[in-house]
């Protein structure tokens, strides 16, 4: 089985050497496959989300190597290691353009991993795989394409928020607390979806959570 992620010995310290000293991350290593879904649970302060930025570059690591799909990645910026990646925040504000239509953050996620140049809009084979694959939410989006994404409930962006990390086929998808912020039927839904997907790609999967049952539903590990 393929190894999606590999965290070997990673360390961060925040203000090292300062009053406001605080050891994040102390030699940690992990790894996870193909497939595999793994939930991680904690409370504040454990270093949670430290881990997930650490994974997506959001700042470099003290020491220690961290591998995607065989990658070393360690060195690469935020910005390189997207192409890796999906990833889906507790706020379903952040994971959306809120003032561009349904289909063009689609698109926008859709092209990232491929290599486009100058090309017109939206392509009709474009157009019809999102209409598809929208309807897949059951959350009758896939007729609302050209509706600003602002329009949306926070559990329809926030599903769209997954859809559109999950598109272009990641190595890893990242989830970071991404139901926290949902009522629960529309956490429910989500949480659905989010199962859906990993499974459908055997989608290597790390998500954070508060919620011990969640925590022991979802994932494999």
């Amino acid at each position: 089985m393929a190894e999606m992620l590999k965290l070997d010995n990673i360390h961060k310290t925040f203000n090292p050497g300062t009053i406001n000293e605080k050891i994040a991350l102390n030699g940690v290593n992990l790894t996870l496959n193909e497939g595999d879904f793994v939930t991680v649970i904690g409370g504040n302060g454990a270093g949670k989300s430290t881990t997930l930025n650490a994974i997506a570059g959001v700042w470099p690591i003290d020491s220690g190597k961290i591998y995607i799909g065989g990658d070393d990645v360690t060195k690469l910026s935020e910005h390189k290691r997207a192409k890796y990646l999906g990833r889906v925040f507790q706020d379903p504000m952040k994971g959306t353009a809120f003032d561009m239509t349904i289909e063009e953050n689609l698109s926008i996620a859709y092209n990232k991993m491929r290599k486009r140049g100058l090309q017109p809009g939206i392509s009709r084979a474009d157009r019809d795989l999102f209409r598809e694959k929208l309807s897949l939410l059951k959350m009758g989006l896939e007729d609302r394409m050209k509706e600003k994404v602002r329009l949306l409930s926070g559990g329809q962006r926030q599903a769209l928020t997954l859809f559109m990390a999950v598109i272009a086929k990641p190595k890893l998808l990242l989830l970071d607390e991404h139901t926290a912020a949902l009522d629960p039927s529309a956490a429910q839904k989500v949480l659905e979806l989010t199962d859906y997907f990993a499974d459908d790609e055997n989608m290597c999967t790390m998500m954070i959570t508060h919620n011990m049952k969640a925590a022991l539903e979802h994932g494999n590990r």
